[in-house]
């Protein structure tokens, strides 16, 4: 008589195979990354934005309109200029928005660009386990006042998101380098 292995058992042991392994960050990416936190002075590029998909994002993304490289998972940046500055206490930026805005819209109030120029509030870094970081702030913006959570990757790779009063919250992805002092 043939012994028959339960379905689940198999699928069980190639999850349990095909686990991968927790990447490990070098002594120098580590050292990089906390000079670069330390310093209080950092500049974040995206390379993609993430709306939020509410109804009206999505009839403009089915409208064709989006630059290749685009789709309803990720807009690209590549080629835009974008940034996010930490500078001791201040911050600025200038980052596309693409989503829904609700409530006010002020008249004149530019071409509706995340734009900070800012005093941070609110500023705390957190060390992970695993050598990230996690910076959060709030900030104020032309007409609105943002929430910031910036997590940083020990390969210098971010992931930012940013949630307003009056629009919906939106999240990038970059990299990470160190403002020279001027």
């Amino acid at each position: 008589m043939k012994r028959v292995i339960p379905l689940r058992f198999l699928s069980m042991l190639l999850l349990v195979a095909c686990a991968s392994t927790k990447p490990t960050a070098s002594a120098e990416e580590l050292k990089a990354l906390e000079t670069i936190v330390s310093s209080g002075t950092f500049e974040v590029e995206s390379n993609f934005a993430y709306p939020q998909v509410s109804n009206a994002v999505q009839q403009v993304l089915n409208s064709g309109l989006l630059q290749p490289g685009s789709n309803a998972g990720g807009i690209s940046l590549i080629g835009n200029p974008n940034y996010l500055r930490i500078r001791n206490d201040s911050v600025f930026s200038y980052l596309p928005y693409f989503g829904e805005r609700r409530m006010r819209a002020g008249y004149g109030s530019g071409d509706g660009a995340i734009q900070l120029k800012s005093i941070l509030s609110d500023y705390t870094i957190n060390k992970n386990k695993n050598g990230s970081y996690r910076i959060n702030f709030s900030a104020d913006g032309q007409s609105e006042n943002y929430r910031v959570v910036l997590d940083v990757f020990p390969n210098l790779k971010t992931s930012m998101l940013l949630n307003g009063v009056y629009r919906l919250p939106i999240q990038y992805s970059g990299t990470i380098k160190q403002l020279k002092m001027e």
